[in-house]
């Protein structure tokens, strides 16, 4: 004769979704008070660090560039990329702004090496904030 025991009440499919729940809302809480320790000169250069590595392996700067490059994905993340930099450049110390701006520009370069047809001087992703990238 089979019967539930209570064990394997608590472990119905409900109960284990309730329990997820319940975990990610204590970590989603958690983060949230964390993030509100972080000084905003770290979320900004974090931010742009992020992006930063995503442009790059967009425009065949990783491991697998033939699998990995979209150059239609690297300007749209370029693009974000120097709007940020740009943005943020005042709110930040000159040191971190400088080495933000060498790596854009290195994708930025990378990426006018990539394009089969080139966009104009001053036209490339990004350019529009930071100017030509030559």
């Amino acid at each position: 004769m089979d019967t539930i025991s209570g064990d394997s009440a608590a472990s119905s499919p409900d109960a284990e979704r309730l329990s997820r729940w319940e975990d990610q809302e204590r970590a989603a809480s958690s983060a949230s008070r964390d993030i509100a320790d972080v000084p905003a000169v770290e979320v900004i250069t974090t931010t742009a660090v992020h992006l930063l590595s995503a442009a790059a392996v967009k425009v065949g700067l990783a491991d697998d560039p033939d699998h990995q490059t979209d150059l239609d994905e690297a300007r749209k993340i370029i693009n974000a990329l120097a709007g940020l930099i740009t943005a943020g450049a005042p709110e930040i110390s000159d040191m971190h702004a400088r080495s933000l701006r060498d790596g854009l520009r290195s994708v930025q370069l990378a990426f006018r090496e990539a394009s089969v047809i080139p966009d104009p001087i001053g036209k490339g992703p990004g350019e529009k904030w930071t100017g030509p990238v030559t």
